[in-house]
């Protein structure tokens, strides 16, 4: 019997990649695709599919709310697909059968396939389907309890994948739908918008000073007032950055908070 799929994601070229690569499995039936938190919920309830690929954080509801929202209805196999690593433990917390970091390539979608096969294949029916638990009930209570700032960043570069601790970032600038990383004398490019970013950082030590740039408060030096109502931003490097009067306000308030 073919594996009855869902795709869930709110970016249509992320849902199209993970179509392209299920197109190439015989035994897969796509039974559709979702954009945002309540329409998978829906769509769940409605196919009773048996696996989903399902992105964390989306529109209306995250992933893991989701699976809160299905109740006492048994859950299918569970494929987490996201850009951002801290929400792995959490993932396997809820039974997540695999967790896939975008961006992933085939060979890492087949090694995810085979090993929700494994796992389909043993389970009897009265265990094939998990519903909720206490885990994912009080993952839910920590989620809102309030927001869980990113410690580390993962860098893949030049065939490399590592960790960068966010405190090691002087300052953060846009491009495009990629963010360059200050750290020293080195800049890293990550897959991730500014915008995003920001929400994933502490505001009590990243600000945004310039609709293109972050910076880390613990790397300014000085500020300097210049004639338009703008500030320039020295940092400990000797980097100079300019603080648009957009986000001045958004400085001295903190700067109040702090004195």
């Amino acid at each position: 019997m073919k594996i009855k799929t869902l795709i869930v994601d709110d970016e249509a070229i992320a849902r199209e990649r993970v179509r392209r690569f299920l197109d190439a499995e015989s035994d897969i039936e796509i039974l559709g695709e979702c954009r945002d938190g309540r329409e998978t919920v829906t769509a769940i309830r409605k196919l009773q599919p048996d696996l989903v690929f399902l992105d964390i954080q989306m529109p209306q509801m995250s992933g893991f709310e989701v699976l809160a929202a299905i109740g006492s209805q048994p859950l299918p196999a569970i494929v987490f697909v996201t850009a951002y690593d801290q929400y792995a433990i959490q993932a396997f917390a809820v039974h997540a059968l695999d967790y896939l970091l975008k961006p992933f390539n085939q060979e890492r979608f087949r090694q995810t396939l085979n090993h929700v096969r494994k796992q389909l294949a043993r389970r009897d029916e009265s265990s094939r389907h998990n519903s909720v638990d206490s885990r994912l009930l009080s993952l839910l209570e920590d989620i809102k309890s309030g927001p869980k700032y990113a410690e580390r960043l993962v860098i893949k570069a030049t065939g490399r994948v590592y960790f960068l601790k966010t405190g090691e970032i002087d300052w953060i600038e846009a491009c495009g739908n990629y963010v360059n990383l200050h750290v020293g004398d080195e800049t890293h490019l990550l897959r991730e918008t500014l915008s995003h970013l920001e929400g994933r950082l502490d505001p009590v030590k990243f600000l945004r000073i310039h609709r293109s740039r972050l910076v880390n408060l613990d790397r300014i030096r000085e500020l300097t007032p210049l004639f338009n109502g703008d500030y320039t931003v020295s940092l400990q490097d000797g980097t100079e950055l300019t603080l648009s009067r957009t986000y001045r306000d958004r400085l001295q308030d903190l700067i109040e908070k702090l004195s």
